[in-house]
Parts: structure tokens; C-alpha cells; sequence
């Protein structure tokens, strides 16, 4: 332990592990530390490492490993990613529309990532004239990628290499210059767009600066691709601009200038943007207005109005009709609407369910592609003719060995909340599972953003189900599953009725006898993770184990430090501790703060060295801490990816390891199977 005062505007702490925080991540007094760590746990979790083993052996059992996606057609080709069986990276193909053309590799990411630690790719788009190809690569961990361009009719990539760029590029119409975004090199945060002239050895021009650290830039085409778009966004502001794709001055307009709290996204047909705005419409509608008249709010009509029970998640535009992912009482449905006539909904088929929309890159087809699954149902792309109201399934993900989904049973509950508000619950289980209490639970949650929890399908969460694990998703106040509502009333000073929400919860699967009270195993990563860490100080005996990946466990710290990545852009969700109401609040629940002398659960907690949303020290200093304070003998085991970031190992089947591993130690804790110090 090493003294060193944490300083704000309004007190200082002390954190006796900070000297855990090396930014270049070459520190070997702290990298022995995280590899004693790695030797710790894999010492503690010895004794179960056959069932993590056979785990794993039986998870990837399921995969087909020879794998594709469903073909998608983009500019007269048709383009899938597919798997070779043993390799871990995804391969880009495409082939000519026309009888007999050959299949031709754009991309094969496993010569890619051939002797990199990390690979991760991260977007690829086709020039106009369909003889480029831009895509950007990962090769940390750290999303900060690096962009390449590929002549497809040679096969040769160009001399032209741009580091440090967001995931997303776009093409002008000359088929010659791209639009790209520049990180900032410490926060991470799309500063800066520029394009660049394939061949041009100078400085690439400055097309836009974003004025605001709290903003984040992304770039592309309009579905129409008669423009080019700029997207500057916060956690509850938008601004967009636009730009002909064949204007050699790149000159950008505003849509709608940016005012606090208000979020709009748009696309493009004909003369018109559509755009999901939420101004004077809490859960979105989506409005029409010639482009030249896009910011004066007069000249809007409604093409989807607000409505005060369903959440407009986003929409999709085609010549004849709009596509909409909306939500309603909790789940995701889709809403096809010709243009001026009233508006139908595609089925659904089980109690907990999701739809999305799919891969729909051209304008003029009567075909929708979507995606539906549910807890017992695989992922599944259908395509719907509104020529003729046919519905036919292009691919159901295989599962392969003995799978059956009637055996499995879903339910959508609601839970009562301490004060009075229903959160809506996905559960599923295998067919005999007995729900007397005395089953093992598994409960999962987020609750942060706005992002909602889509109960969908997983082969890995079959190796839980067939061992008697019931399986719970609590759709939490903090995502948007019951709307903007439901999100605004988890965030800022409402943040306690996202951890609230959760125990209740549990309280109530255990109360109604789908768990054995001494066998609730909880997990939830990244502000999932800072949700693990609240309830680890306020309701450890509630579980029996924790799970907590890549947690965001240093809440104030982090906040108070605009160097890390990604702080700034989050003042609207958890607030500004420099500001003295939102320090108080955010300590009262921040997980390092608040460990007691008290008995703790057990724990698995992971990171990762390259982490750039969670800084692998947040975690570190977080388990140093339980340790000193824990005063039961349950085993807290944390693994540090050293080669990873934020989502862990790359490749299809090295991340498989991490569910094993997962597993195998909340399986153990329900058998009562010895891990180190719970022997």
C-alpha cells in the first residue's frame, strides 16, 4: 500500500493502491502484480479445472465451425462473412450477381491477426465503383484502429495507412477520397474529421472539429448515398451534418443545430431526411422535411408519431416503406409501414422475445430483412415480401449435437419494485426443472445507458440450463426496455433504482420459488460490473457468488480525471463529481468507496491490460481492497487479460475459454465443489 491523495473540488481521498495505474502499461513492478494475480486464481480454480474443460469442449461442440452469414445484396454483388473450421477470425467474401460467378476473399482475418496478440476488425466499406475496399483493424485491444485500403481488382493493398481512427470510414463519390475520424490520442473520442486522398503524402484536410469533449464523431453515407454524414453525439445530444457525395468542396451543413437534451438520427430518400427525434416527444417519433428545411421544426410532419407506451428505437428507410424497431411492455418488435398507409407489426412466437432489423443496404426491394430470437429460440433471419405477405426463413443459427428448444421454457415476469414501479423479468430453464427453491439461479443485469438487455439466444447458456441453472435477465431501470422513461429514472441522482431494481429482483424469483436462496450467482460487465460492485456492499448475502467482468468500480476517481478515456462524454449519466450534489451522490454508491468490514461473496473478476473504457486498474484496486476488508473465507479470483481490452480475448473460440471459466466456477460454487479457499 502506498499513500497518494485523490483531490476534488469538494474533499480528497485517499487510495492506497493507486500506484496500481501505469498509463503506459510497462511498469514491472505492476505487470508482476497482475501476473501474480493470473498464477492466484489459476492456482484457486485447479481443483475445477476439468469441468471448466469439459466446458469448454462442449460449448464449442455446439458451433458449426464452417459457418457463414446470410448473403446480402450491395451494388450488383453479394457479399457474407464466413468461418473456416479451426480458424478464429471472420473472412469477407463476395461474388458477382450473375449465374456461376466465384466466390472472392475480400478479407481473411486469420492472415490478418497471424502474429498479433489481438485482432479485431472493425469495419470495411466498398468504394462506389466497387473496386476498393477500406477497412479499419485493431490490433491492441484499445479501438484505436488502423486504416487500410485494398485494390480488389489486384488483390494489393495501397501504400495508404491511417493510425489512430474510429471503427467507421466513408466514401466520396470520386472513388478516390475518404472520410475518416481521428481519435484524441488520450481520450479516445472521435475529435476530428478528415479525408484523404488516396496517394496524397501530405496533411489530410480538416473536413470538421468537434469543439466539445464531451461529444463523440462518426462518419458515413446515407442509405440513398446521395450524401455524406457527420454525426457529433453525447450521452443526450445530437448534431448532425451533411455534404453531396460529389462535392469536391466537402462543404458541410447542419441539419439541426445542437441544444442540450435534445437526440435525433437521420437518413435520407428522395429530396427528404427522415429523422427520430425526440424533441416534444419523450420516446421518439420519426418526422419528415425537404432536406433544405430540415431545421426549421414548422416544416415537420410526423411519419411515425410519439407514443407515450412504445420506444422508437431506430427505423431503416426503403423506396415503398419504412421499417421500425420500436418497443413495447419490454420487448422488441418491428413495425413496417408502406408510405400513407397505416402501419402493421411482424409476429412474435414466444413469451420473451426480440426482433431487430437486419442487413438492408439497398433502397428499391419490397424484401425486409429481420432477426428475431428469444431465450429457447436460435437466432433467426427471416425476409418479408410486402409484395405478397410471405415470410420465409433465410438461416436459423445451427446448434448443433442433441438440441431441441421444447425443451426449454420461457417465461416474461414482472417483479415488484421497493417503491411500487414492475420490472419486467426474461427467464428460461430446461423442462423438469424443479421450481421449489431449491433450484441454482443465474441472474444477469446492465442497466446503464439506456441500453436494454435483449433476451436472446445463447448455445454457451445451454451448458447452465441442462445443469438445472434457472436463467434471469433483469431489464433494470437504466436501459430503455419500458422507454425513455425507464432509462432517465436509472441515471444521474436516480442512479440507486438501477441496484434497487436488481435485489428486488432476486428477492422475488426467490420469494416465488424459481431459486434456492443460498444459490443466486450474479453476473453483469463494464456498468454491469459497477452493479456487481454495489451489490457486493449492500446485499452480499443475497449471493452466493459474483461475477463481475471488466467492472467500472472506481466511479468518482474516474470522473474526476478527464485524461481517462471516455470520462467527459459521460456527465449525463452519472454526473459531474466536480459539481457537489453529483459527488455526494455518485460516492454513496461508488463500489471502492463504500467496502466494509464484512462478509463477501464469492468473486471472479475479469479485466483487461488494453481496457480503454474500463482501465484495467479500476478492477486491480478494487479486488486489493475486498481483500483487506472481506472478512469471510470465499474465494475472490480476478484474471487480467494482458493481450485484450474491454471485450476480452479476440477470436471465436479463445473468448469460449472466458464462458468456460465463468461457468465452471459458478457451477462448482452450486455443487459445492471446492475452489481454494471455499474448500
Amino acid at each position: 500500500m502506498r499513500s497518494h491523495r485523490v483531490s476534488s473540488p469538494n474533499g480528497a481521498r485517499d487510495d492506497v493502491y493507486y500506484w496500481l495505474r501505469d498509463d503506459t502499461r510497462s511498469d514491472p513492478d505492476v505487470l508482476s502484480y497482475l501476473k501474480a494475480e493470473n498464477q492466484y486464481t489459476e492456482a484457486m480454480l485447479a481443483p475445477v479445472q476439468p469441468l471448466i474443460d469439459r466446458l469448454y469442449t462442449e460449448i464449442v461442440a455446439r458451433l458449426k465451425q464452417d459457418d457463414s452469414t446470410v448473403p446480402v445484396r450491395y451494388h450488383g454483388y453479394w457479399y457474407a462473412i464466413r468461418f473456416a473450421t479451426g480458424q478464429e477470425y471472420p473472412i469477407v467474401v463476395r461474388w458477382l450477381d450473375a449465374p456461376g460467378a466465384e466466390e472472392v476473399i475480400l478479407l481473411d482475418g486469420n492472415a490478418l491477426a497471424s502474429g498479433q496478440p489481438f485482432f479485431q476488425l472493425g469495419g470495411y466499406e466498398i468504394s462506389p465503383d466497387n473496386r476498393l475496399l477500406a477497412y479499419t483493424e485493431d490490433t491492441v485491444g484499445r479501438r484505436q484502429y488502423r486504416l487500410r485500403v485494398k485494390d480488389l481488382t489486384t488483390g494489393t493493398l495501397l501504400p495508404d495507412v491511417i493510425e489512430n481512427v474510429g471503427a467507421g470510414v466513408a466514401w466520396a463519390e470520386d472513388n478516390r477520397t475518404l472520410l475518416y475520424v481521428e481519435q484524441d490520442p488520450v481520450t479516445l473520442l472521435g475529435r476530428r474529421i478528415r479525408r484523404h486522398r488516396l496517394g496524397d503524402r501530405g496533411e489530410h484536410v480538416l473536413v470538421y472539429e468537434e469543439p466539445d469533449e464531451s461529444f463523440d464523431l462518426t462518419v458515413e453515407r446515407s442509405k440513398s448515398e446521395r450524401y455524406l454524414l457527420i454525426a457529433s453525439e453525447s450521452t443526450t445530444s445530437s448534431e448532425w451534418r451533411y455534404a453531396r457525395v460529389d462535392d469536391p468542396s466537402f462543404e458541410f451543413k447542419v441539419v439541426v443545430p445542437r441544444e442540450e437534451d435534445h437526440e435525433y438520427q437521420l437518413d435520407h430518400l428522395d429530396e427528404q431526411f427522415l429523422i427520430r427525434t425526440n424533441w416534444q416527444a419523450l420516446n421518439f417519433r420519426i418526422v419528415e422535411v425537404p432536406v433544405e428545411q430540415a431545421a426549421d421544426r414548422k416544416q415537420w410532419r410526423d411519419v411515425i408519431a410519439h407514443d407515450p407506451e412504445v420506444f422508437i428505437q431506430d427505423f431503416e428507410l426503403f423506396r415503398t416503406f419504412v421499417a421500425v424497431s420500436e418497443r413495447s411492455q419490454g420487448l422488441m418488435n418491428v413495425r413496417v409501414q408502406r408510405w400513407g398507409e397505416a402501419p402493421f407489426h411482424l409476429t412474435a412466437d414466444d413469451p420473451a422475445y426480440t426482433m431487430a432489423l437486419g442487413s438492408n443496404p439497398e433502397l428499391d426491394t419490397t424484401r425486409l430483412r429481420y432477426v428475431y430470437t428469444s431465450l429457447t429460440t436460435p437466432g433467426t433471419t427471416y425476409e418479408y415480401d410486402l409484395a405478397d405477405g410471405s415470410r420465409t426463413v433465410l438461416k436459423r443459427e445451427p446448434v448443433l449435437g442433441d438440441f431441441d428448444s421444447a425443451n426449454y421454457v420461457s417465461e416474461f415476469v414482472w417483479a415488484p419494485a421497493r417503491d411500487g414501479e414492475r420490472i419486467p423479468v426474461s427467464i428460461v430453464y430446461r423442462k423438469g426443472t424443479p421450481l421449489n427453491g431449491s433450484a441454482p439461479l443465474y441472474q444477469y443485469g446492465y442497466g446503464s445507458y439506456g441500453l436494454s438487455m435483449e433476451p436472446a439466444f445463447s448455445t454457451s447458456r445451454l451448458s447452465l440450463l441442462d445443469r438445472g441453472f434457472v436463467y434471469a435477465m433483469a431489464h433494470i431501470r437504466g436501459g430503455q426496455e419500458l422507454g425513455r422513461r425507464w432509462y432517465d429514472a436509472g441515471r444521474l441522482e436516480q442512479k440507486w433504482n438501477t441496484f434497487n431494481d436488481f435485489v428486488d429482483v432476486t428477492d422475488y424469483l426467490v420469494t416465488r420459488g424459481y431459486c434456492a436462496r443460498d444459490k443466486v450467482f450474479a453476473a453483469g460487465g463494464s456498468a454491469g460490473g459497477l452493479l456487481m460492485g454495489v451489490i457486493a456492499n449492500v446485499a452480499p448475502d443475497r449471493y452466493a457468488a459474483l461475477v463481475a467482468h471488466v467492472p467500472f468500480v472506481d466511479i468518482v476517481t474516474t470522473m474526476l480525471d478527464t485524461s481517462i478515456p471516455l470520462t467527459t462524454l459521460e456527465y449525463d449519466e452519472w454526473g459531474n463529481p466536480n459539481e457537489a450534489a453529483a459527488y455526494a451522490y455518485m460516492l454513496s454508491y461508488s463500489p471502492y468507496d463504500n467496502i466494509r468490514h464484512q462478509h463477501y461473496p464469492a468473486m471472479l473478476v475479469t479485466t483487461g491490460l488494453w481496457d480503454s473504457q474500463v482501465q484495467y486498474y479500476e478492477p486491480a484496486k478494487w479486488v486489493a481492497k475486498l481483500r483487506r476488508h472481506n472478512t469471510s473465507s470465499q474465494p475472490l479470483l480476478m484474471h487480467v487479460n494482458l493481450e485484450a481490452g474491454h471485450g476480452g480475448k479476440s477470436g471465436r473460440y479463445e473468448h469460449m475459454r472466458e464462458v468456460a471459466r465463468e461457468y465452471g466456477f459458478v457451477i462448482a460454487l452450486a455443487e459445492g465443489a471446492s475452489i481454494g479457499e471455499a474448500s
